[in-house]
C-alpha cells in the first residue's frame, strides 16, 4: 500500500473494489477494523477512518456487537459514483476537446465505436 494517497483511502478503496467485484456481496460482514489493520500493519485508528468513510456513504453499515456489514444496495451505489467521475474525468473533456477540433457528438460517437470494435 503505496500510491502516494493516504492509507485511509487506500483501504476504502480496496473496500470498495471488493464490493464492486462481488467478493463482497451485500448483506456480507466486512473483516473487523483489527482484521484490517493487522493485515496492512497500520494503526486501527487509520483502518477505522477508512471503513468510517465508507459507513458515512452508506456503503457499511453497523450491527451493534457483531460488527460491519454491505450494505444493500451499495454495488449500484458505487458503479452510479464510480460512472460519475468517470465522466467528469474523461467524458466532458473529451466532449470539449472534440468541440474544439470540430467534431460533432455523431461523429465523436463513430469514433468511439471503430476504436471499442478493436
Amino acid at each position: 500500500m503505496d500510491d502516494g494517497r493516504p492509507i485511509f483511502q487506500q483501504i476504502a478503496q480496496q473496500l470498495e473494489e471488493r464490493i464492486l467485484d462481488g467478493s463482497m456481496p451485500e448483506g456480507s460482514q466486512v473483516p473487523s477494523i483489527n482484521e484490517l489493520a493487522a493485515f496492512h500493519r497500520i494503526n486501527p485508528a487509520t483502518a477505522l477512518k477508512g471503513v468510517t468513510r465508507l459507513v458515512d456513504a452508506g456503503v457499511l453499515h453497523k450491527r451493534r456487537g457483531i460488527g460491519m456489514f454491505v450494505s444493500d444496495g451499495a454495488r449500484e451505489q458505487l458503479l452510479a459514483s464510480r460512472r460519475e467521475a468517470f465522466r467528469d474525468a474523461y467524458v466532458r473533456p473529451l466532449v470539449r476537446q472534440a468541440a474544439t477540433l470540430g467534431l460533432d457528438p455523431e461523429r465523436l460517437v463513430e469514433m468511439i465505436r471503430k476504436e471499442a470494435e478493436g
